[in-house]
């Protein structure tokens, strides 16, 4: 079982965010609900993620959260689940994932992996890399 590593791009199909306490507060607190597509290494056309959001500033916070990926990732076909934690700020985003142990199913049971991205404002597509193996 050797290491692999995969890349591609995804884009947000969705974005739904409300604030959690006070909406003008510095910190404050927020959860949304993405809807995201990855093409490439990453196949999954519509991921469901839900995310809880640290403003500390303006535009400016960290954020952690689970996206549930059902498709293939080079070709094996099942889901699984990423944990995300990342930053934001006014240039953007980077995120940094992690495959939760045991999430994955189909031909993709006893996957295990990392890997990140970063976003720059303005980018319609995101790339990603993703190093894994499966048991």
């Amino acid at each position: 079982m050797s290491a692999r590593t995969t890349t591609g791009r995804f884009t947000f199909a969705d974005w739904q965010e409300e604030p959690i306490g006070a909406p003008d507060a510095t910190p404050r607190l927020a959860r949304s609900t993405v809807v995201n597509a990855f093409a490439g290494g990453i196949e999954a056309a519509a991921t469901r993620a839900g995310y809880t959001i640290t403003y500390t500033g303006e535009a400016i916070g960290s954020y952690t959260g689970l996206e549930l990926l059902s498709g293939s990732v080079d070709g094996r076909q099942g889901a699984f689940v990423l944990e995300q934690r990342g930053t934001f700020d006014a240039g953007g985003t980077r995120c940094t994932f992690e495959v939760v142990a045991g999430s994955g199913s189909g031909e993709l049971a006893g996957l295990s992996g990392s890997g990140g991205f970063t976003y720059r404002h303005g980018d319609t597509s995101v790339a990603y890399e993703f190093r894994y193996t499966v048991a």
